[in-house]
């Protein structure tokens, strides 16, 4: 018997034992509940009732999942940082949950806290040394561009699971990320092998091989895809579209500017307001390019150069590489202005040709030469062998 109470020992356990138990209850129909309020999409009351589940039972097996399911709910709030914090909760009632530490750390990657989430993706691997936890921990290394790290994780990916694509697909991204793109798309070779339908190896293929330049290459994978997985050959297709550099097409026939006559031609014949002395006259061309360019940059008329053909294939030099006679005029070497029209994708040049003092000028319009070297809207460069114009042969 108790001195205090009268009560024996055996009396406290029990019913001490039947209080945790009726909490506990309590606990799981909270949590029962919230998993219901979740499913319906009622988040702030389904992350009352997980609150609940944890406050009366926090040493129940199920208060992670409380924890955890809370953490689901905040995301779809969009609210992150309550989501974190509800993962550090179920973390601190059960630090042993490689799960929990890695939901942790996908959240953290998401929003780019990479060596936050290395942490948690190295505790999961301590915890439980699965080939699933070392291929996550090599993509922490790799967002961090710690390649040598990636690659260690990737490999023993390979060596505990030498069938799975995974391993190879790690160290293809790995390759990529360093520029060793003929490695990465082996790698990506050998995944596809292991699994015909690992198709994010094609699509990184394609990712390689636009990178590369070789965009015959990564059409293919797009082609491939388009018929097994649309949304990924859409996404390759973009990527080919952002990282191809821009072409200049051809010279519109709008243009005011009679390119295409040929040498020793008259000033005069180019506009009757030319046949006078030292008269000076506007003229347009307008180029097509073959993907959004950057306004600011074809805008900017010091981006362009015009003048005399400087190419050297058959009969592409200026006055087909005659002597140029006396009476030759130049043209303004910068435009007056030019005009972006992003809807059809073209720029309109305007420039302008002056007649000699003594009104017999001659010019060979089809060698002049129009060149630009600004940037596409994703800041590529122009590529060099479609980046200028000559009326005889075309783009160059």
């Amino acid at each position: 018997m108790s001195l205090l109470d009268g009560t024996s020992s055996i009396d406290i356990f029990s019913a001490a034992n039947q209080g945790s138990a009726h909490l506990q209850s309590l606990a799981n129909n909270a949590l029962k509940s919230g998993i219901d309020l979740y499913m319906k999409k009622d988040f702030r009351g389904a992350i009352k009732e997980f609150t609940r589940a944890i406050g009366l039972a926090p040493d129940s097996v199920y208060s992670v999942d409380a924890a955890n399911y809370m953490a689901k709910g905040y995301l779809n709030m969009d609210d992150p940082e309550n989501a974190i914090k509800a993962y550090k909760t179920g973390i601190r009632l059960n630090p042993y949950r490689d799960d929990t530490h890695t939901q942790l750390g996908n959240l953290l990657f998401a929003e780019e806290r990479f060596d936050e989430a290395i942490d948690e993706y190295k505790e999961a691997v301590r915890l439980n040394p699965s080939a699933s936890n070392y291929y996550t921990l090599g993509q922490g290394f790799l967002a961090a561009d710690n390649y040598s790290s990636a690659a260690t994780q990737f490999n023993k990916v390979l060596s505990m699971a030498p069938t799975d694509p995974a391993g190879n697909h790690g160290l293809g991204l790995t390759y990529s990320r360093q520029g060793r793109y003929e490695d990465a798309i082996r790698q990506f070779e050998i995944a596809i092998q292991k699994d015909g339908k690992f198709y994010d190896a094609y699509a990184e293929m394609g990712y390689a091989y636009a990178d590369m330049g070789i965009m015959d290459e990564a059409q293919k994978q797009v082609d491939y895809l388009g018929h097994v997985d649309p949304m990924l050959a859409d996404a390759v297709s973009r990527y080919m579209y952002k990282v191809d550099p821009p072409k200049m097409k051809y010279a519109q026939a709008g243009s005011t500017f009679l390119y295409t006559m040929p040498n020793d031609t008259n000033v005069s014949a180019l506009d009757s307001y030319l046949k006078n002395a030292d008269a000076s006259k506007s003229f347009t061309m307008v180029f097509q390019f073959d993907k959004q360019m950057d306004r600011e940059s074809i805008e900017n008329r010091f981006n362009w150069q015009i003048g005399r053909s400087t190419q050297y294939g058959p009969g592409q030099a200026y006055n087909f590489g005659l002597p140029i006679p006396s009476t030759e005029v130049t043209v303004s070497p910068l435009p007056e202005n030019v005009y972006w029209n992003e809807e059809e994708l073209s720029a309109t040049v305007t420039f302008s040709i002056k007649q000699n003092s003594t009104a017999d000028g001659t010019i060979d319009p089809s060698h002049i030469e129009f060149k630009f070297t600004g940037k596409d809207i994703y800041g590529n460069s122009m590529d060099d062998k479609f980046d200028q114009y000559i009326g005889f042969s075309g783009v160059a």
